[in-house]
């Protein structure tokens, strides 16, 4: 089987992840409750996808999946520090609070894309029948990957199209590494449970440290804990239909 045939599934999971943003094209004007109630939704599908992510790292390594977890939680303390600092930062027309939570999400989905690409590799050394399963299981699942990301950044002021584009940005990892997962199983298959505990710990707690204390804001704490849970619900019934 020729490396371009998994490069080529891999760009179509990445490619996948702009449909997220083709909901929001119905409702582009948002008042400030349904940026809160959007903000809970994306919410949802990072702690749904994340559950994916821990389940599938245990059966592999639990160990190395708790070491994962929280070298993510880690990077997202340090990388909140580290924009913290920055007085003006920007993020397309985003400015200040709003651009610091787009590059984090933005951040976080991309360092998570890494992992995605390693298991689509894997994945296919073990069989082109394999392969093609996993990578349409994770195109499907990259879709509401890419409605999180847009849920965050149109209600605040990122047109549709750009969201999409940034959502399909934050997969470009996937056809990256899927290649040489590929080419090398044997030495990418004992990293893999370290990189989907580090995607879930960060995406855990950006959560907890960004996404729903943004919630809060223009919401009320009931109505973001019911969007924050009918999204996680969503985001692990796909993954039971389409992963397990």
């Amino acid at each position: 089987m020729s490396a371009w045939v998994v490069f080529a599934a891999a760009l179509v999971t990445a490619l996948a992840t702009g449909l997220g943003a083709l909901p929001l094209l119905l409702g582009r004007q948002i008042h400030d409750r349904g940026v809160g109630l959007a903000t809970a939704a994306a919410a949802g599908f990072m702690l749904g996808a994340s559950v994916g992510l821990f389940l599938e790292g245990i059966r592999s390594g639990p160990g190395r999946t708790a070491a994962g977890a929280v070298a993510g939680a880690v990077f997202i303390v340090l990388t909140r520090r580290l924009l913290g600092h920055r007085r003006e930062v920007e993020f397309g027309v985003l400015r200040g609070a709003d651009a610091r939570g787009a590059v984090m999400i933005v951040g976080v989905m991309t360092v998570h894309s890494f992992t995605e690409g390693v298991g689509v590799g894997v994945a296919f050394g073990d069989g082109q029948a394999l392969g093609v399963l996993i990578a349409t299981a994770i195109a499907v699942h990259n879709i509401p990957e890419g409605l999180a990301i847009s849920l965050v950044l149109v209600p605040r002021g990122i047109g549709v199209g750009r969201a999409a584009g940034w959502s399909v940005f934050s997969s470009l990892p996937q056809p990256l590494m899927a290649v040489p997962a590929f080419l090398l199983v044997e030495w990418f298959q004992p990293f893999l449970p370290v990189g989907l505990g580090f995607a879930g710990g960060a995406m855990v707690w950006m959560v907890g440290v960004q996404l729903l204390p943004d919630a809060r804001r223009t919401a009320s704490a009931g109505a973001v804990a019911g969007a924050t849970a009918v999204a996680t619900a969503v985001m692990v019934a796909l993954q039971v239909l389409f992963l397990s």
